[in-house]
């Protein structure tokens, strides 16, 4: 039977015939408490007390973040858009389908605990023998008559060998898949929280082409008039041909930018598509509503510098791989002791050889093994600790990998205030340039007309305008964008989605069909849920 001697035993009346086995098998369970390796620690990493832009009227730094920060724009489109992206991203449904793949491998592993070979034998073999084999030979020099050349042999038993987890490095195995499985969910938040930051970004991103196509068209009707103006003076002999010249060179070159915005605007909504899980051109329907720019609610929720990095599922992640990977640490060095087994078989055997009856189920085709067994390995001592060596570094690496997303994820939310503070800032000199340079076009043209000044005087102002319309489109965008990045770094968004199920039900249906997956697909596990809603504090 697999792997192990069995050895017909007479049966001792007197004695059980594995009560020998029972002491150390009782040592071996009694001890088997201890576990090697280092406990996992979270290191210590300081982060700021506040903000820099502490203070400022449009933040508050005391209500919590918007966990559906999205819908703070007011815009249904937007609003749209992401709910399609949850149930739809591939991406997203690759990140759902490790955390199911996690949570299968933390089964492998909590099984290891247990017997590690566990087998049922059975066998019925036809057995021949040869007239000129020595045990043929040694029949006849001993007169034990003939020796039977054809017979049966039957064989039915059960294999078990456990290796007592005596160093816990099986639990430690647990420990490990635990904190990755956890680490996969982190991440799965991770992937949802860039998810929704990408779609409101590139949402902003069609509708900023949207209005710079709209704004264009404008300014060539407004240059047009221009151009009629130049035209009939020209015509009447009060000026040059130069200023028709100049003044349908402004005209044409500001056509010439709307098929490039055009250009801009399709690869826009083609990424938005993608986003989407859609083929190219798709999203129109969902685009359908008022072509502006959404626009910043007047107050934005950012919390602590110590709750964000809490929150944030990349930091949860790079924390949780590193417990995960301590854990290693103390698989590694449990092989440098004495692995400790209890191997056992029991089974019946019988054959029609001789005068055996071939009576497989008799009392008399009882067979049976059973012992301990010790595995130390001490001459690959040095392969093993440098093993260890391996873990431990690996481990060290994490460490500072997480510290880095730490610091990075303070960096983050830091440049988005500024960026997002700055913006605002700039917003209202912006519009005070348009309405300047829409005054400096009107009085140009009227002089113009009247001839107190020359054409290039109605090109400066019609130039300035555009550019100061442009600056105030890509003001508003870059006010829009910088909070899309602000919520993004804040680690918001997640929230509303951690108790669903991180497989699509059409993507259950397909891998239920092909195995059986218990209820690996359906939501998210107590566990999960718990250490993504209760952070540790830092």
């Amino acid at each position: 039977m697999l792997g192990m001697d069995s050895t017909r035993q007479g049966m001792n009346p007197g004695r059980a015939p594995f009560v020998g086995a029972w002491p150390l098998l009782g040592v071996l369970t009694a001890l088997s408490g201890c576990t090697v390796g280092p406990n996992f620690t979270k290191p210590e990493v300081e982060v700021v007390k506040e903000w820099r832009t502490q203070g400022d009227p449009r933040l508050s730094t005391q209500a919590a973040v918007d966990t559906q920060w999205w819908k703070s724009f007011g815009d249904p489109a937007l609003d749209r858009l992401v709910e399609v992206a949850y149930r739809q991203n591939l991406p997203l449904q690759v990140a759902g389908l490790r955390i199911v793949e996690a949570r299968a491998q933390l089964g492998v592993l909590t099984g290891q605990q247990f017997p590690q070979i566990q087998v049922a034998t059975g066998s019925a073999a036809a057995v021949g023998r040869s007239e000129n084999s020595a045990a043929a030979n040694l029949v006849d020099l001993t007169n034990l008559g003939s020796l039977d050349r054809h017979y049966l042999e039957y064989q039915l038993g059960f294999d078990a060998l456990w290796e007592v987890d005596f160093w816990g490095k099986y639990r430690r195995g647990v420990e490990s898949g635990a904190a990755a499985l956890l680490a996969s969910v982190a991440d799965y938040q991770s992937s949802l929280v860039a998810l929704n930051a990408e779609v409101a970004r590139t949402y902003v991103l069609v509708r900023t082409y949207e209005v710079l196509i709209e704004q264009a068209r404008e300014n060539v009707r407004i240059q047009e008039e221009g151009f009629r103006i130049a035209d009939s003076r020209f015509t009447n002999g009060a000026t040059s041909e130069l200023d028709v010249a100049q003044a349908a060179t402004l005209l044409e070159s500001t056509r010439a930018t709307i098929p490039q915005l055009e250009g801009g605007l399709e690869q826009a909504r083609n990424a938005l598509s993608t986003l989407l899980g859609q083929p190219t051109g798709a999203v129109e329907a969902l685009l359908a509503g008022p072509k502006q720019i959404p626009l910043a609610p007047a107050t934005v929720a950012v919390g602590m510098p110590a709750e964000i990095l809490r929150r944030r599922p990349d930091v949860r992640s790079a924390e949780l791989f590193a417990a995960a990977q301590c854990a290693r640490i103390g698989i590694a060095e449990a092989d440098l002791y004495p692995s400790f087994s209890l191997f056992g078989t029991i089974g019946l055997e019988a054959s029609t050889s001789g005068t055996s009856s071939g009576n497989l189920f008799s009392l008399g085709s009882l067979v049976y093994s059973i012992g301990p067994r010790i595995v130390f390995p001490f001459l690959n001592y040095g392969r093993l600790k440098n093993g260890v060596r391996i873990e431990d570094a690996r481990f060290q690496q994490l460490l500072v990998n997480y510290r880095n997303t730490v610091l990075k994820a303070a960096q983050e939310v830091a440049d988005a205030l500024t960026g997002y503070v700055n913006a605002q800032k700039a917003m209202a000199f912006q519009q005070a340039a348009v309405k300047a340079a829409q005054r400096s076009v009107e009085l140009a043209v009227v002089q113009y007309r009247e001839g107190a000044v020359d054409y290039q005087r109605v090109l400066d102002a019609q130039r300035s305008l555009l550019q100061q319309q442009n600056n105030l489109v890509q003001t508003n965008s870059s006010i829009a964008t910088n909070l899309v990045a602000l919520y993004k770094a804040l680690g918001g968004g997640w929230e509303v989605r951690r108790d669903q199920p991180v497989v699509p039900e059409p993507m259950q249906s397909e891998m239920e069909k092909r195995t059986d997956w218990g209820d690996m697909l359906s939501k998210p596990r107590t566990q999960e849920v718990k250490h993504s809603s209760q952070p540790e504090k830092q």
